[in-house]
């Protein structure tokens, strides 16, 4: 079923402020995850959930169905997340612990980031730690991509409609930026001569 059929995203489109205010409390977490990831810091990652979600607000009678909803959401909020980047021109920082929470419809593949039901409080924070340190090594194109995919689990397409861009280009920037995370998680001391510091850092 497309967005466009969700019966609660009719009765939103049609005035219905409890259909909205339900809509709003499905999605936010998965808000909060993109922004997070996106921002790579917890104050940044908030006012970006506040303002995305006060553009869906504002837009969702724009909403035409062409796309499921959850990708229409994921659209403003990375939206939201580069235009603040852009605005702030300042590397992200690592997530404060405390903001450690549920990531939303998947977890990012890598080997710290695995299955972690039944893991101890510390180590859930470590690796959730250990995962936005090193998405915000990442070049923000690479990011934004991988993000899409492996947090939100959009396929290319979705992606590249998304970001405006190739099909292609959606493919080598989620290669390239899984690379660059496979070499960190393998040598976090980046003391070879393939550590990510080393690789072209442009997106194409």
């Amino acid at each position: 079923m497309s967005g466009g059929q969700d019966p609660l995203v009719v009765e939103a489109q049609a005035g219905d402020r409890a259909a909205l205010e339900k809509l709003l409390r499905q999605h936010q977490s998965q808000i909060h995850a993109v922004c997070r990831r996106i921002t790579g810091n917890d104050d940044d990652a908030l006012d970006a959930t506040q303002d995305a979600m006060i553009a869906v607000v504002r837009g969702i009678s724009g909403f035409d169905g062409r796309s499921r909803f959850s990708t229409w959401v994921y659209r403003i909020a990375t939206n939201v997340c580069l235009d603040e980047l852009r605005r702030r021109k300042r590397r992200p920082v690592p997530v404060d612990p405390a903001g450690t929470g549920t990531d939303g419809p998947g977890e990012l593949n890598s080997a710290s980031a695995r299955d972690e039901a039944g893991a101890d409080p510390a180590h859930l924070v470590a690796t959730r730690l250990e995962v936005d340190e090193i998405l915000s090594s990442l070049p923000l194109d690479f990011r934004v991509a991988v993000v899409l995919r492996d947090l939100c689990q959009l396929d290319y397409a979705e992606i590249a409609e998304l970001l405006d861009v190739p099909i292609g280009t959606v493919r080598s920037r989620i290669a390239r930026g899984r690379g660059i995370i496979a070499d960190l998680i393998e040598s976090p001391s980046g003391g070879n001569s393939d550590a990510p510091s080393q690789r072209p850092t442009s997106a194409p």
